[in-house]
């Protein structure tokens, strides 16, 4: 594989040693020529593949016409973007028919968007004081990387050493009703929160907890604000993972799929009485909503609105659920977290970190990405196909065996290390040695005939059963050379042979006995 270091670059990442030079579907290929299956599918930004042709045909025709305008001036595909969000989305916020869209780019934009219009409604409709609206957020929670929102964080690697951060927010364990409930009073504004926390490694709420939410909510008057970005717009088996729990926001960000891998977009939609707050002047974006961005957004939400990447999502995600469980049972993961195709999953620290298992992974053909030290996430592309989905838990399988093989070899190694060296501590050197443990025999045989007059157990300090012989110690004391031997066994038993690699053409022939022609040509890339 080619060289990743960039000396150019600011060391903001720590990539895998892959270098990627073309992409196609769900799979990717590296600077040698070697073909991987990509099951991080950018952080869910590639929901509907690599290079998926229609979204290809929408950019291309648009850049052929204007890709440019700024918001200084209206463009032909604005508001028919605009309109496809809310027929596809607004109508699953408070919204309704009548939700308003406000067009950024990236999802931390979305959701600093979504905190301007939460703080401004709660001061010009609330009546909440200048600069005293609060919100309240999880713990855990991952909403971008500028310095307010990483002020949100309780990452130390996110978090440290860029403030001072902006004031106005109250952190809550996430899942947890009674102490959002806590944190409200007459200051509060909104509760933003992710409905699944992806970067935290696809953590679940309760199942009662985001409609205890919007209950809690809507009493108090409160916005209920959404982070999709990474668990809408299909991921969860549904257009918005808040349809799980039947709970409608009142704001949801989007971003990454939005814009179909190609180009980034993202919006915020919902609530005409908060969203119409942001007045000429108040809020805008050179590039939000450029004619280029509403075309593949616009061919996005048309893939969406068929339901066929959603019903796919669903479905597979039931065989990740079974395959997954199934490994916590073998012992070979201590966790798995699924909804829909999304799953974090949590090694024993024993068996390694979740770098080295993605490490084992793009070893034998498959890319994910760890999340924390112990979890690795999985998010496949939704058009992938059950042959090669059953492939990459394969793989994952045998990366989980290979570690443990390679850590129980290497505890073994340390046993015998240490056997060895205790053994040649307890060795006698010399002859001088050797007289003197004869002698040493000699009396304790006089000892034990005058201990064996007495009787039992009288004095002793333990039973006369257990006591043992010098004979029996010195037989206790393992050699160095049997125990090196034993570790040498141990390890051979753990060790697992490599993977040999997966040959595509052997995929490509699988999915189209498996599949069919006609299921892989609904959401293949290639459809147009």
């Amino acid at each position: 594989m080619a060289d990743t270091t960039h000396g150019a670059l600011a060391p903001t990442y720590h990539p895998l040693p892959i270098t990627i030079a073309r992409a196609h579907g769900t799979h990717v290929w590296d600077t040698d020529g070697n073909e991987f299956l990509d099951f991080l599918s950018g952080y869910s930004a590639l929901n509907f593949g690599h290079l998926h042709q229609g979204l290809v045909a929408a950019a291309m025709t648009q850049l052929r016409q204007v890709t440019l305008t700024s918001r200084a001036f209206d463009h032909d595909r604005l508001e028919e973007f605009a309109q496809r969000l809310v027929e596809v989305v607004g109508v699953l916020t408070t919204g309704g028919e009548d939700s308003l869209v406000v067009p950024m780019n990236t999802g931390a934009e979305a959701v600093e968007t979504a905190v301007k219009a939460v703080r401004k409604w709660g001061h010009d409709v609330r009546g909440v004081p200048e600069d005293e609206a609060t919100i309240i957020v999880a713990a855990g929670n991952f909403h971008g990387r500028t310095t307010t929102l990483v002020g949100l964080s309780d990452n130390p690697t996110a978090r440290d050493g860029f403030g001072p951060f902006a004031p106005g927010f109250r952190r809550v364990p996430f899942g947890d009703l009674d102490a959002v409930a806590a944190a409200v009073d007459d200051t509060t504004v909104a509760v933003l929160m992710e409905p699944v926390q992806g970067e935290a490694g696809v953590v679940v709420p309760p199942d009662d907890f985001w409609p205890g939410l919007r209950e809690l909510t809507a009493k108090q008057d409160i916005a209920l604000v959404a982070d999709e970005v990474q668990s809408g717009l299909g991921r969860t088996g549904t257009t918005l993972a808040c349809e799980l729990w039947d709970v409608q926001p009142d704001l949801v960000c989007l971003g990454k799929a939005l814009g179909g891998g190609i180009i980034p977009v993202s919006a915020v939609v919902g609530k005409p009485e908060i969203l119409g707050v942001l007045t000429p002047g108040t809020h805008g974006s050179t590039f939000g909503g450029n004619p280029l961005a509403c075309a593949v957004g616009i061919a996005a939400l048309d893939l969406l609105s068929t339901g066929q990447y959603q019903a796919r999502a669903a479905a597979s995600g039931k065989v990740l659920t079974e395959r997954l469980e199934a490994l916590v049972e073998r012992g070979l993961l201590a966790e798995a977290r699924t909804i829909g195709l999304w799953a974090g999953i949590d090694l024993d620290p024993a068996l390694g970190t979740g770098r080295e298992l993605c490490e084992a992974l793009l070893e034998r053909g498959v890319l994910a990405k760890d999340a924390r030290t112990e979890t690795v996430r999985l998010s496949p592309p939704l058009s992938i196909v059950q042959p090669e989905l059953e492939m990459a838990l394969d793989i994952l399988e045998e990366s989980l065996v290979a570690l443990r093989g390679e850590h129980s070899a290497a505890a073994a190694n340390e046993m015998a290390n240490a056997a060895a060296e205790e053994s040649a501590d307890a060795a006698p050197a010399t002859a001088a040695d050797t007289a003197t443990d004869t002698a040493a025999d000699e009396a304790a045989d006089d000892a034990t005939d005058d201990i064996s007059a007495e009787e039992p157990g009288e004095d002793l300090g333990e039973d006369p059963g257990e006591a043992a012989g010098a004979d029996d110690v010195a037989d206790q004391v393992p050699d160095a050379t049997d125990a090196t031997a034993q570790a040498e066994d141990a390890a051979a038993e753990t060790e697992t042979p490599a993977s040999p690699a997966v040959d595509p053409a052997d995929v490509v022939e699988d999915r189209a006995a498996t599949e069919g022609n006609d299921e892989r040509s609904e959401l293949s890339p290639t459809a147009g």
